[in-house]
């Protein structure tokens, strides 16, 4: 990969980050009650959106779906079986108590994410016609689910911590 190359995954990967973390600050904005603050916050971090996808378009970093399904899989792969198992050590060894149960969340939802990518890659590849429901997400640790538990298997976060999705 040229530098050119690596300029662009590393401009995605800053972009989407941004996105991600305006999207965080107009939370906090909004409970502090400045809810133009809030929408300034919202409109950068569409635009950081916008950015990241240009630049993952121009490495070609989007594909068709069985490909996009293959690349959710090998990355959510890579998280659980290597990344965070390592993340974890390492919080352990330093005595962080609270990254070490943030990564470990995350880890257990990766395998999850895994399971549903692969299923789902499956489905595609049998030309199965997929049921559409929604999906809903815990709130406290990601815990993404077809049906909503009464406590998070994960954290245990009661039933009213799902998010739906659609």
């Amino acid at each position: 990969m040229g530098n050119t190359e690596q300029n662009l995954a590393a401009a995605f990967a800053g972009e989407s980050q941004a996105s991600r973390k305006y999207l965080f600050f107009a939370e906090k904005a909004e409970t502090e009650g400045l809810p133009q603050i809030a929408r300034l916050f919202r409109a950068a971090s569409e635009a950081e959106t916008v950015h990241a996808r240009n630049h993952l378009r121009v490495i070609k970093g989007i594909e068709d779906t069985s490909s996009n399904l293959k690349a959710a899989i090998s990355g959510e792969q890579h998280e659980f079986s290597s990344m965070y198992p390592d993340f974890i050590e390492q919080a352990r060894k330093e005595g962080q108590e609270r990254a070490e149960l943030s990564f470990q969340s995350a880890n257990a939802v990766e395998k999850i994410h895994h399971s549903l990518f692969q299923k789902a890659l499956n489905d595609v590849g049998l030309g199965m016609k997929i049921e559409e429901k929604p999906y809903f997400v815990c709130q406290v640790c990601g815990n993404t689910v077809l049906e909503v538990p009464d406590n998070c298997p994960i954290c245990n976060a009661p039933r009213t911590s799902f998010k739906k999705v659609d």
